[in-house]
């Protein structure tokens, strides 16, 4: 059975433009072998999910750095619809320099943006949400066997009771060092916010932390030149750092590194 007639037995049609193009044009298919693993001094973790009797398998390969658990490279094998293609490369997109705790919080709804023509129009139709959930659980299957290895020192894992509790912010910040409070913010910026903001080619960077609670900004790429960058991005940035962080954060945005025109 051809990959071609896979693509057109399924909802192609209402496939997002970028997604087609990640399931026709995939960058992260394949496999990785221990002896590769070995020659870049990593681990490889394997994580298979399905069925080949029902006609969708998935299998991703994720090179992960011993000294602080971060992925360093992915790739994937997938036999079924093409949507298990095209989610099994956003998330390998997504995985490569997040830490394997971070990968076990990735949900549908950060594949599904990763690969949005627009903000509030899904990428995948409803009835593909199977196969988003054969890569979660792959991704989850293969997280499990980095368990014992340690990240790094300054990393602080964002609690997933805080999530969508506004206001409460992150248990205990007080109490934390400022190189700790600095690294759950960029925790919080790596796995809510840039990815959103790499969508349209554009960045953010943590500059300061001034008295614990001033936290100077630095916007890269599109984002420079862009309006809403101390508009819209600029409020959307502060309320999800204050909702998960601190309520008295106080978001500033370096103005060196915005463009005058």
């Amino acid at each position: 059975m051809s990959h071609r007639k896979f693509i057109l037995s399924f909802p192609w049609s209402r496939y997002s433009k970028k997604l087609i193009h990640k399931i026709e044009n995939p960058r992260h298919g394949g496999i990785f072998s221990h002896e590769e693993a070995r020659e870049r001094g990593m681990r490889l973790v394997i994580g298979k999910q399905g069925d080949p009797e029902d006609g969708n398998v998935v299998g991703l390969y994720l090179l992960i750095d011993e000294s602080d658990g971060v992925i360093a490279d992915a790739k994937f094998q997938a036999f079924g619809q093409s949507a298990l293609f095209g989610a099994a490369e956003a998330a390998c997109e997504v995985l490569i320099r997040k830490n394997y705790d971070q990968a076990r919080r990735l949900t549908a709804d950060l594949i599904d943006k990763q690969v949005r023509d627009k903000n509030d129009v899904s990428a995948f139709p409803e009835e593909t949400y199977t196969h988003l959930n054969l890569v979660l659980d792959a991704i989850e299957q293969a997280a499990e066997q980095c368990l014992d290895i340690p990240f790094a020192e300054a990393y602080v894992p964002t609690p997933l009771e805080a999530k969508g509790e506004y206001g409460e912010g992150y248990p205990g910040w007080n109490l934390l060092s400022r190189e700790q409070k600095i690294a759950v913010i960029e925790e919080v910026i790596a796995t809510e916010i840039r990815p959103y903001i790499e969508l349209d080619a554009g960045g953010v960077q943590i500059v300061d932390l001034i008295n614990d609670r001033e936290l100077i900004i630095a916007y890269e790429g599109a984002c420079t030149s862009c309006h809403s960058a101390t508009g819209a991005t600029l409020n959307a940035i502060q309320e999800i750092l204050r909702a998960k962080v601190d309520k008295n954060l106080l978001i500033v945005p370096d103005a060196s590194f915005l463009s005058n025109s």
